[in-house]
């Protein structure tokens, strides 16, 4: 994992390091929206991480706030409107095999009516509710992280 060479007192060599230099990571954005102690998730599909679940969410465009951008996201995606939009915690997430570098940004968000719709089936093959001590698997690397750093939301309990 690229991040852990950033971190090891160890160097790498310029060959390794050649393409962190010239590119940038980007920002993502991802909505974890509740209702009733339950978050939303969706299956990925055509895009890397094809067949992983994650929360509604994208790219932070020019000049855009975060809660404008996950708002728009979730809106996008799902055809919900969000409300109670808050900072959550932020993953820094490397894509080896895509060569993709992001930091992902999450943000939290509640919903009290209606139903998600797939409104990209090309990027999103269903949405679904979970508990978040009963997450699918396998989960798109953002989320993945996430979990693995212990954060669970306020009420809920870790797997």
């Amino acid at each position: 994992m690229i991040s852990r060479c950033l971190n090891s007192p160890t160097r790498l060599s310029p060959l390794t390091l050649s393409p962190l230099v010239t590119q940038r990571p980007s920002v993502g954005v991802a909505v974890l929206v509740f209702r009733d102690d339950r978050v939303l998730l969706g299956r990925r599909r055509g895009a890397h991480g094809d067949g992983t679940w994650q929360c509604p969410g994208g790219h932070l465009e020019w000049g855009e706030t975060v809660e404008a951008c996950a708002e728009r996201e979730v809106l996008e995606e799902t055809g919900l409107v969000i409300n109670g939009t808050r900072p959550g915690p932020f993953t820094n997430d490397v894509f080896e095999a895509e060569a993709k570098h992001y930091v992902t940004l999450f943000m939290l968000a509640d919903h009290l009516t209606g139903e998600p719709e797939v409104r990209e089936p090309e990027k999103c093959e269903r949405w679904d509710w979970f508990a978040w001590d009963a997450l699918p698997e396998p989960l798109f690397l953002p989320l993945q992280h996430l979990r693995e750093t212990g954060w669970c939301p306020p009420g809920a309990t870790a797997r």
